[in-house]
This record gives structure tokens, sequence and C-alpha cells, in this order.
């Protein structure tokens, strides 16, 4: 028996695992993301061969170009850093003050009971319709826009928190006061901790928010941030450009869910256990 015979029914089994492996994540791959390819593909080639109109669909291989141009020539990075920062310090206000007032008024009835009818109120009108009362009030620049995207992002942390907190098993509750709790250690040990799933729920929607009510922010009285680079492109006729600021903000708004849903299974790791 020669040492390459040796050797073979040692490194076929791994051989063959890898290939096993590799061919599972590729069919984990294609079901998770084959439709979103095939869409992509057939906008690639219908535009490229005319089946549909490529001055309002380019292809796909220009919109890459002019984003790396944008990116490379950094024309565009400063308009993404002012969009960042727009858009961060909505949600960050929104998250400091929705996420206490939510865990206020889930645990007080008469609070929520009290608070609960302006909230809908103001819910259930539309950020984009107080736009122009925020620009009389603030004017055309910074605070106006920030404002806006403020008041959008509010509503969802707000009312996810304080469903997360109404949703707790009220015999968790019942069962630390048995054995001593006093409140403040049953608000920290079960209310809170209980509640943390559906804040963030709160949370994502709060962030594709916060993206979307950029981009209108930003086409009135705005001339810096992707929104702007969006409208002056169109102005422009520069198809391929507006198509590179409409992925990027899509993309920072799939790195937003990402970053948020990382944080999420590691701060509730018994959740995703259960």
């Amino acid at each position: 028996m020669t040492l390459q015979s040796l050797d073979t029914p040692l490194n076929a089994p791994s051989l063959t695992g890898l290939a096993q492996k590799a061919g599972q994540g590729l069919r984990n791959g294609l079901s998770r993301y084959g439709l979103l390819l095939g869409f992509l593909a057939l906008w690639q080639v219908g535009s490229t061969t005319g089946w549909i109109n490529a001055t309002v669909f380019p292809p796909l291989d220009l919109i890459a170009v002019a984003l790396w141009k944008a990116l490379a020539t950094g024309a565009i990075l400063d308009d993404i850093a002012i969009s960042l920062q727009r858009s961060g310090l909505a949600f960050a206000a929104a998250v400091g003050l929705g996420i206490p007032l939510g865990l206020f008024m889930g645990q007080i009835r008469a609070v929520e009971q009290a608070l609960d009818p302006i909230l809908q109120f103001f819910r259930q009108t539309s950020a984009l319709a107080l736009y122009p009362v925020f620009i009389l009030l603030l004017g055309l620049g910074e605070a106006s826009k920030v404002f806006v995207i403020f008041w959008a992002t509010l509503f969802p942390v707000l009312l996810a928190t304080i469903g997360g907190v109404k949703e707790v098993d009220r015999k968790l509750i019942e069962m630390a006061r048995t054995y001593g709790a006093d409140r403040k250690t049953v608000f920290l040990r079960v209310v809170l901790p209980a509640s943390v799933p559906s804040i963030f729920v709160g949370l994502r929607l709060s962030a594709t928010t916060a993206l979307l009510l950029l981009i209108a922010a930003e086409m009135i009285g705005a001339n810096k941030g992707l929104g702007f680079q969006v409208m002056n492109a169109q102005y422009n006729f520069q198809i391929p450009l507006m198509f590179a600021a409409i992925f990027l903000l899509a993309l920072l708004g799939l790195a937003a869910n990402y970053a948020l849903v990382t944080l999420q299974n590691r701060l509730c790791r018994w959740a995703v256990a259960n």
C-alpha cells in the first residue's frame, strides 16, 4: 500500500464535507438572494438590449461607474457625511426621548391614558404635512430638517416601547414581587429585559423612517446631502448618478438595519435561543 493510498481515505471525507457545505451555502444564498440577483440581471440585460428604456433605467455598469467616480473624486462623500449627521442626530434624539417616555407610559396607566389621545393625534399627522410649519418656526436651516426627521422617527420607537412594556407577562412580575423584589428591581430585572425585543422592532422602524424622511427633507431648501444629490442629478439629467445616490441610500438603510439586528441578537441571546 502506497503513501498516496493511505492519504486518500483521510482526505476524501473532509473534501466531501467541504463540498457539501459549499453546496448548502450556495443553495441558501440562492434561496435568499436569488430573486434579487435575478431582478438585477434582468435590469442589466433589459437595459443593454433595449427591452427597457436605457435613458430612464441605465445599465447597472454605468451606475456602478458613476458611483465609483463620485466616491473616488470625493464629490459625494460630504453629502454622505451630512446626511448621516442629520439622520443620526434625529434618530438619537428620538431614541433618547421615545424609550424613557415609552417605559414610563407603559408602566403607569394614568399617564398613558392622559397622553395617548394627543400622541395618536400627532402620530396620524404626516411629518411632511407639518414640514412647512417647522420651516416657519425654525427656518430652512439644519434645525427644521433634523426636527422633521425626529418627529417622524419618534413615534415608532415610542409606541413599540409602550407595547413591549404592556406585553410583559404579569405572572413574571407577580413572581418577582412574591420573592420580595421592589419596584426598581422588578423594572430592571423583569420589565426592561422583556421589553427589549419590542424596543428593537421600534428602533429598526425608526431607522428606516429616518432615512425616508431624510430624502424629503433634503429635497426642500438643501444644497448638500444624498437627497439633494438625487434631485440635482435628476434636474441635470445625470440619471446614472441619480441611481447611484439612491443605491447608496438603500445600502445605508441595510447597514443600519444589520447593525441593529446584530446588537439585538447580542443583547437578547435568550430570546434568540428560544
